[in-house]
């Protein structure tokens, strides 16, 4: 009697089987990434972030120089004054103002004649003012008189005359260069005189 003869067995076919579902070889192990790779791309970025900021900073910079420079130019070349500075040297507006007033040192002659003078039977009260070179005849009204002329360096002297016409008390004065002189005269047909002449070392008196 023959004996049945087997196919050989495949290698393996014998030993340990891998359950079904799963791959016969295990997975491969991660790679760890390097520490030092690591490190260098942090310092990389945060030098990459000062670079920027620093960029940033400096046209920002640039541009306001720019600008604090065409100003300075502007006000260099207009002339004008910073307002601070104006109100630190006073000056402000104050100049714009018109002195509608005459000065005290304007080169004039002021006459004046004031008080009581009723007119009498001559007429009323007589008022004569000037200098050597020019008499004129002034009116006493609403119990005083002025009138002013241009201060004659020239002139020997400058006068105002006013008698009364039998009663009254009256005023007169002449100023010039700053310099005012006054008189009175009181009752019947008395004369006030004040006169100014200009003095040997110059200025009236």
């Amino acid at each position: 009697m023959s004996q049945q003869q087997y196919p050989p067995q495949q290698p393996g076919w014998g030993g340990p089987q891998q359950p079904f579902g799963q791959p016969p070889f295990g997975p491969p192990p991660k790679k760890k990434a390097s520490t030092g790779k690591v490190i260098g791309l942090g310092c990389l970025g945060l030098v990459g972030l000062f670079v920027l900021v620093a960029l940033i900073g400096a046209v920002a910079g640039g541009g306001s120089g720019s600008n604090d420079s065409k100003s300075a130019d502007t006000t260099k070349a207009s002339g004008s004054t910073p307002k601070s500075d104006k109100a630190a040297d006073g000056s402000g507006g104050s100049d714009k103002k018109v002195d509608s007033e005459p000065k005290a040192d304007k080169k004039v002659v002021v006459f004046k004649v004031w008080g009581t003078a009723p007119a009498g039977a001559l007429g009323p009260l007589n008022i004569t003012y000037g200098s050597d070179s020019d008499n004129r005849d002034g009116a006493f009204k609403n119990g005083k008189f002025e009138a002013t002329l241009p201060l004659d360096d020239d002139a020997i002297y400058f006068n105002v005359t006013a008698q009364l016409q039998g009663s009254g008390d009256i005023h007169c004065s002449v100023t010039a260069g700053g310099k005012t002189k006054k008189a009175h005269a009181a009752g019947d047909y008395n004369i006030c005189m004040a006169q100014l002449s200009p003095g040997l070392l110059g200025g009236w008196h």
